[in-house]
């Protein structure tokens, strides 16, 4: 081979090693990365939402002035909920009966209630649950790894949002973000839901439990 066609297939072959070495941890990337999520349809979140009766699970909660919280809570539905703050919190919200209590542990007066109906929170906890009802979901997208949904009581806007997070296969709510009528937010993000349990009327009965606390 004359002395300058070999000059040039070194050169060939040296720059084909370069492209080589520079591809090679994009191809890597590429099959190492994980399949994009696809959005899960609204059908199969609003039926996996009426299939959840009973739930519980650790949860952190990241409240609008950055403070982080984090506790158990405890799922009947429809309509009621328990939010156990971890030691040494001895805070309590909890729904039931209609009404959501805030239960203040550094007071010994009765609960704040409010009505469930007027809170984002009924949207996840109704009997019925349909989030292909016009104007409730005002966001449905995928993030490569979640399904997002931002939902609002559609004849009361003004009640604030609810912005759900969902993994797929199976499908599960891994975190939800409440922003009030007053625009402040508050994040819960879930622990492993174990489903299932049997839970006493006692543990969602505001009465019952504002009768213990002011013993």
């Amino acid at each position: 081979m004359p002395g300058g066609a070999k000059a040039e297939w070194i050169a060939y072959i040296a720059a084909m090693n370069i492209r080589i070495a520079l591809l090679a941890p994009l191809a890597l990337i590429a099959f190492a990365a994980p399949a994009l999520a696809e959005k899960i349809p609204l059908a199969k979140i609003s039926s996996y939402l009426n299939g959840l009766t009973t739930a519980e699970a650790e949860f952190t909660q990241i409240n609008g002035d950055g403070s982080i919280t984090s506790g158990r809570l405890y799922i009947k539905r429809p309509g009621r909920v328990r939010f156990e703050y971890a030691p040494p919190d001895k805070s309590l919200v909890m729904a039931g009966g209609g009404q959501v209590a805030i239960f203040d542990a550094k007071s010994n007066q009765p609960p704040e209630q409010y009505p469930l109906a007027r809170t984002p929170l009924n949207l996840i906890l109704a009997a019925n649950v349909d989030l292909g009802r016009a104007k409730m979901v005002t966001g449905h997208s995928e993030d490569g790894t979640s399904t997002r949904v931002q939902a609002q009581d559609p004849e009361h806007p003004e009640y604030g949002s609810i912005e759900m997070v969902f993994t797929a296969n199976p499908t599960e709510l891994r975190q939800w973000v409440i922003t009030d009528d007053g625009g402040n937010q508050t994040t819960v993000i879930l622990g492993e839901m174990s489903k299932g349990g049997s839970y006493p009327a006692s543990l969602f009965n505001i009465t019952t439990e504002t009768s213990k606390r002011l013993r």
